[in-house]
């Protein structure tokens, strides 16, 4: 016996351990292996782990030397094999990669306790639910005009003034070949520019909502022009999605897939970075540096660095000290004397006096960061030196915005959407805030406005200046109407919103927001001493900017979109709102608490401006912050510097947000220009300039819509970005699972070098997943059609295409197809694809 145990012992493990073939066992796994190596130890080893990483490394190093085409679209193939394996068992899966028995009892019969219906059910059942929460959203969107060509301002033809400077590349020669001097930008007169008529139409408000009404009798009917959804409706699917962000099943579906993005992105790293690298050195020109990044989220008030905000208190000090700049208990007092009564000289100051860096004091204290804005603790220098309304009319902060102004030209290649704040506390805020931009000429091509509300109701409230939430309604919209009506009632607030892109909405998210009513009142009932929730304050401001944005529309004008502060703190709740209400948002970073909401934000490509830095200072560490995750599962997220003056210390508070996270992250060159492309597609710039920044076609999904020598992108990183979220949107949405068994019916399926015409339409019409409203509802039409509008804002040369109604019919893929073929001829290629692409399976693979 003991003679035997040792032959036993000293027998060769077998070779082919890994490859052995093995019948099945009773409880459905598979039955043990001979090898001593399994009887030792059941367990996926060390050793096993190194050999097979090693294995994996030489094949992989293998296929690297395949062609270009070849691994460009590598990443969908080996289908067969998939197959296969999808054939198996998790047992049997498990048993063939490692070599060892079965030893958990759900591991061993995966099936027999699942029901293959209930899961499908199950599976089917989420789908539903997200995709009736992408069509929710896609019907705010659209009745609030917040897609993509609903704004007036995003016609070709829609002028800019001042206008933008012209291209400095190529240069302008004469007929002998010299260089022409660039011609000098234009000045802004504000005697020249033309103020429209007034408008015959009528607004009245009801329940806090103003609407637009054709004459008096509509106002008694109440035959509103404008139709926004009730307050009713907006809480009744605010719950459905609430609902679905809580469910079990639902979560740990959108945990999995989140997951698989992430570990998929890295997986194309691994085999496609040094490809990234070189293409974006063949590239001439372009890099980092040197393409357009916007900073779409920053605060006017702090835009500016401590040591710039320091340097110009002292100049102001030492060559006007006797402006006359406050007033206090009834006396004027001049600069020298304010700084006299603080006991301070132009000698003492420094960036620590000045105490405006947040510090570890303000992480999870907002009421101590606000503090900051502050400039050594007082309040009466804020007032001087960073607002707008004050005694000198705003005149120092003018002038620091001026050279703010002049840093960011120098720059060229940055751009920024500063907040400035409108209270709601009187009518005539607009009036002054539009007067202090206009009449001290701050236009500047690298800059566009928004406008941040707070959410202060209750200390207005406590101190008298409004008797109900409506009175903050009323001073907000109202002007707002006003001058949509009759410019000329308010000629500098015309041209001041021509430069508005927007809403913001603003405060600490972290507050508690306790729930008084089972119902909420109206806003001419709300008036109490507590603030109205997150979820009240959104709604008013989305209804009103609605029918408001419907008015300025039908007149001509530029409209606004809604892109709140959500997700910093607080409830999650908020940003259930703003996926409902708004286009984008900023900071978002609770979504990594939200596995459900992430993954509709990924599917419909909502727009997140993250601020790490800001974060890192008020309510989330560095390291825990999860912009890189974010960035790696797809979402389309951007870097923004939020507040410059409390928390970054360079001249360029934008490139340094870049740097840490390059730093921190290890972002290549490739992951830092995709960000700033990013941020140029979700900034609220006009189309014709953006068209020159990222390409003409930058609005169309996919390697058509991408031109490298514009963003330094290179297209293999863009063709994986539209083909993995066309496969998770084709899953999720059954609208475009339809659209895609029509095109299976439909496309011939021989080898080719090209890409079918009719295939093409997910690159030509999904310009991207929230183009028209995010939703491919009203891509392929369950209650709309894909009219001759939509076909026109694809912006392709040629007549509106009529097509047919009710869905996308055989004239609707026939229009497409006349598109792609029109783009195959402008473009000059064989394929609407890029050339360096080429297929060498069926058309199919576009979907895989």
């Amino acid at each position: 016996m003991e003679s035997q145990n040792k032959n036993e012992e000293q027998k060769p493990p077998n070779p082919n351990r890994f490859s052995e073939k093995r019948e099945p066992n009773s409880a459905g796994g598979l039955k043990d292996s001979t090898t001593s190596l399994d009887a030792v130890n059941p367990f996926y080893s060390s050793q096993m782990d190194r050999q097979s990483f090693t294995q994996d490394g030489a094949y992989w190093a293998h296929r690297g030397s395949r062609g270009a085409s070849e691994r460009d679209f590598a990443l969908s193939r080996n289908n067969s094999m998939s197959q296969e394996i999808q054939e198996l068992s998790l047992a049997e899966k498990m048993a063939n990669v490692v070599g060892a028995p079965v030893t958990s009892e759900s591991m061993a019969n995966p099936r027999t306790n699942i029901d293959s219906n209930e899961l499908a059910k199950e599976l089917q059942d989420i789908f539903n639910a997200m995709e009736q929460c992408i069509h929710l959203r896609s019907d705010y969107m659209h009745l609030s005009l917040q897609c993509p060509g609903d704004n007036p301002k995003d016609l070709d033809n829609w002028d800019i003034y001042p206008k933008p400077p012209a291209p400095s590349y190529p240069p302008k020669v004469d007929s002998n070949g010299n260089i022409l001097p660039q011609e000098a930008e234009e000045v802004f007169d504000f005697a020249t520019v033309h103020i429209p008529e007034k408008d015959g139409l009528l607004y009245h408000i009801t329940n806090g909502v103003y609407n637009v009404y054709g004459s008096e009798d509509d106002i008694v009917q109440g035959k509103e022009m404008a139709n926004v959804p009730t307050i009713k409706k907006y809480y009744q699917d605010l719950d459905f999605m609430q609902n679905l962000i809580s469910d079990g099943p639902s979560k740990s579906f959108a945990y999995r897939r989140l997951r698989y993005l992430e570990s998929k992105f890295q997986m194309y790293l691994m085999l496609n970075e040094y490809q990234e690298m070189a293409d974006s050195k063949g590239v001439p020109h372009r890099d980092f540096y040197n393409v357009r990044k916007v900073d779409t989220h920053i605060h006017h008030s702090a835009c500016m660095n401590q040591k710039h905000l320091l340097r110009f208190i002292k100049s102001r000090l030492k060559k006007n000290p006797d402006d006359i700049c406050i007033l206090r208990d009834n006396k004027y007092l001049t600069l020298k004397q304010v700084f006299e009564s603080l006991n301070l000289t132009a000698y003492d100051l420094s960036i620590d006096t000045l105490d405006m860096h947040a510090h570890k004091d303000s992480f999870h204290r907002f009421d101590k960061f606000n503090l900051k804005y502050n400039p050594i603790g007082e309040s009466r220098l804020r007032e001087i030196f960073l607002k707008t309304d004050n005694l000198i009319k705003g005149k120092y902060l003018a002038d620091l915005t001026k050279e703010v102004i002049n840093d960011l030209e120098q720059s060229k290649y940055q751009m920024v959407e500063w907040r400035l704040s409108i209270y709601g506390r009187s009518k005539d805020e607009w009036d002054k805030l539009a007067k202090w931009v206009v009449e001290n000429k701050l236009f500047s091509n690298n800059v566009r406005w928004l406008i941040q509300i707070p959410r202060l109701y209750n200390v207005y409230k406590k101190s008298g200046i409004v008797k109900n939430f409506q009175d903050v309604v009323t001073n907000i919209f109202e002007p707002l109407f006003e001058v949509t009506q009759n410019p000329k009632s308010h000629p500098e607030l015309h041209v001041f919103l021509q430069r508005v892109i927007g809403f913001d909405s603003v405060d600490d998210e972290s507050k508690a927001e306790r729930r008084t009513y089972k119902k909420f009142p109206p806003p001419m009932e709300w008036n109490i001493d507590m603030n109205p929730p997150y979820s009240y304050y959104l709604y008013y401001m989305y209804a009103n900017m609605a029918s408001l944005n419907f008015y300025r529309q039908r007149r001509g004008f530029n409209t606004f979109v809604l892109r709140p502060h959500s997700g910093e703190a607080g409830d999650t709740d908020h940003l259930s709102c703003a996926f409902l209400t708004s286009h984008s948002i900023s900071h978002g970073i609770l979504l990594r608490k939200v596995p459900v909401l992430q993954y509709l934000f990924y599917l419909d490509q909502i727009g997140i401006a993250m601020s790490p830095l800001s974060n890192n200072a008020l309510f989330l560490t560095y390291e825990r912050n999860p912009f890189h995750m974010f960035f790696q599962r797809g979402l389309n997220v951007s870097l923004s510097t939020d507040d410059p003056l409390q928390f970054h210390f360079t001249k360029e508070p934008l490139i340094e947000e870049y740097s840490v996270a390059a730093q921190i992250f290890k972002l290549s060159g490739t992951d830092m220009c995709e960000i700033a492309a990013n941020s140029v597609k979700q900034c609220g710039f006009e189309r014709q300039i953006k068209k020159r920044w990222l390409g003409d076609n930058f609005d169309i999904a996919g390697v058509v819509g991408n031109d490298i020598h514009k963003s330094n992108v290179p297209n293999i990183r863009v063709h994986y970005r539209h083909q993995t979220l066309m496969e998770e949107r084709v899953m999720v949405l059954s609208t475009l699972r339809s659209m895609k068994e029509e095109v299976d019916k439909q496309t011939p399926k021989p080898h080719s070098n090209y890409l079918p015409v009719e295939p093409m339409l997910e690159h030509l019409v999904l310009k991207s997943p929230s183009f028209y409203g995010g939703s491919p509802k009203n891509i392929i039409g369950k209650e709309e059609s894909f009219g001759s509008s939509q076909l026109q804002a694809l912006n392709l040369n040629g007549p509106a295409l009529p097509v047919g109604s009710g869905g996308f019919s055989k004239g609707s893929f026939a229009a497409v197809s006349m598109i792609a073929e029109r783009e195959q001829r402008k473009l000059g290629v064989d394929s609407v694809l890029d050339t360096n692409f080429e297929l060498e399976e069926d058309a199919d693979d576009i979907w895989d």
